[in-house]
């Protein structure tokens, strides 16, 4: 087909002399484009080695060289969800090119457990992102790498499943917990904030090892940090195409831009990182991730100190937001289903509060006997999904499923919204759905924390921390809404208020016994210090 262009526009060009010139713009520009074509088709549309034939999933055929890029990219901030719906048309599997890259959709439980969990030896690579994961994040985010630069900082993340270090840090959880208690009852209207203080807090003193102490100015600094790498994943072309990575400097003129920005990055983790390690080094550090793994000499982490700096760092990027957003939906469930809210109360009621003499604060002991409020955590995160797509699980080998050869470089990408939405009514929250044996492992047929080796390594440790503030506020609060919401509308990325709530205690002797246990952890003053 190629070639017959090329021939029409020459017999053209000997018909018309006049139009040679013409012709021949035209013939530069169509071979340019047809070589351009070549460079950047995408890996499922390239050429099979001899013997073999890739066959992949139906899906939409996009445009040109970009594919179906454009679309995506209008989907991205879709709070209905338009896009994910769209790709779940095609069947359970949809294939999207991208760019240079093709994805392919995963739409139901069955193919995530099949794909993600079950041939996750073969689904643990990353696709490459020459500006998110190189220039900004230095090539030290393990979020975003492939196999050869994960495997090292998995080892040492791995720490935060084992049963001890969640004992550890379940005491940090519980006062840090206490303290978003009574910063709730002095300043109600910005219940929002204490979630975040409280995200923060507790993944601060797990990975460095300190209480929180850092300035308003730092800790903005910070949460920017995350806010513009997010915003970098997929914002550039060149992640879409990393072939322009191979240019010559000179040719890349967007690296200036991202340089900058990832300096800037460097620079605001080392303000955090340098006073740790340097304690660690004086042998005056307290007991933290950084101290007792990550450069402990029986497990210390074989990465330079840069890469060192980034395992850490990044744990409290990926602990603080997303357990903030967990906890503003739990918010809105209660306002949206005030009879699951009554539910959760009265469980919580039969274990702390058997009567007026026994009356105590839940904890991280009581996990166990509390199925429906563990049941609730599962059931926020498959009502409002905080990930609507997990990043890329790329091939590392062929791989054929069910009529289907994959080639290497494909990436299977989780649809988080028909995979949360494939259960009866799944827009009512209902964690009855959950009471399945399973409440306390809450990636058990749940995706939201990723699946196969490319799971997140800390999810035990987010439930426990969901738990713990989740018995206690149902326990001790009363939400009612203060004026119109939406229960889609979330507003995750607001600073303000995301939502109209009215906050009040339950009782007065809730009061004062949140007031009494925030004094015996010593953290009254440090919540009043916040109002």
């Amino acid at each position: 087909m190629d070639s017959s262009i090329h021939e029409s526009l020459a017999l053209l060009a000997s018909h018309y002399p006049a139009s040679a010139t013409l012709v021949a713009i035209l013939l530069c520009l169509s071979t340019t484009f047809l070589v351009l074509q070549e460079i950047f088709k995408p890996v499922g549309k390239r050429r099979a080695p001899a013997g073999k034939q890739w066959r992949l999933p139906p899906g939409p055929r996009g445009k040109p060289i970009l594919g179906s890029l454009l679309d995506l990219k209008t989907g991205r901030d879709d709070p209905d969800h338009s896009m994910h719906r769209y790709l779940a048309r095609y069947g359970e599997m949809t294939t999207v090119h991208l760019g240079s890259k093709t994805w392919v959709f995963l739409n139901s439980r069955r193919v995530v457990a099949e794909i993600i969990a079950k041939r996750g030896s073969l689904t643990n690579g990353r696709s490459p992102m020459p500006i998110a994961s190189g220039i900004v994040s230095r090539h030290s985010r393990s979020l975003l790498l492939p196999p050869s630069g994960w495997t090292e900082k998995r080892r040492v993340m791995h720490s935060l499943l084992s049963g001890t270090a969640l004992k550890q840090y379940g005491s940090w959880q519980e006062l840090e917990s206490t303290q978003l208690l009574v910063e709730y009852y002095y300043q109600p209207q910005l219940w929002y904030r204490h979630h975040y203080r409280y995200a923060n807090s507790v993944v601060h003193r797990i990975a460095l090892g300190e209480r929180l102490t850092k300035s308003n100015k730092e800790l903005a600094d910070l949460q920017d940090v995350v806010t513009h790498f997010v915003g970098s994943i997929g914002s550039s072309l060149v992640d879409w195409f990393p072939e322009l990575d191979a240019l010559p400097r000179v040719l890349q003129p967007w690296r200036k831009y991202w340089e900058r920005l990832g300096q800037w990055n460097f620079e605001v983790y080392r303000s955090w990182w340098v006073p740790v390690r340097e304690k660690v080094e004086a042998g005056t550090a307290p007991p933290s991730f950084v101290r007792d793994v990550l450069l402990h000499e029986d497990t210390k982490f074989t990465g330079d100190d840069q890469e060192a700096m980034y395992v850490a760092m990044q744990l409290i990027e990926a602990g603080s937001d997303t357990t903030r957003e967990a906890l503003n939906i739990f918010v809105m469930s209660a306002l949206s289903y005030p009879e699951v809210f009554l539910n959760a109360r009265a469980e919580v009621d039969h274990i702390c509060a058997a009567d007026e003499s026994s009356l105590r604060l839940p904890g991280l002991d009581d996990m166990e006997q509390m199925p429906y409020v563990c049941a609730v955590i599962k059931e926020l995160l498959r009502w409002r999904p905080i990930f609507p797509f997990t990043p890329d699980h790329v091939l590392t080998t062929e791989m054929e499923f069910e009529g289907y050869h994959f080639p290497p470089g494909v990436g299977f990408v989780i649809n988080g919204i028909p995979v949360c939405n494939e259960c009866e009514d799944p827009e009512t929250f209902k964690p009855e759905r959950w009471l399945d044996g399973h409440e306390t492992d809450a990636a058990h047929g749940l995706w939201q924390f990723g699946g196969g080796r490319r799971i997140c390594v800390g999810y035990r440790l987010a439930q426990r921390g969901l738990f713990i503030n989740i018995a206690r506020l149902v326990f001790c609060f009363n939400y009612t809404a203060s004026g119109p919401y939406d229960s889609r509308r979330l507003n995750h990325h607001t600073t303000d208020e995301p939502f109209p709530v009215k906050v009040t205690p339950r009782s007065d002797k809730h009061v004062k016994l949140m007031v009494e246990e925030a004094t015996r952890l010593g953290v009254l003053e440090d919540a009043k210090s916040r109002t």
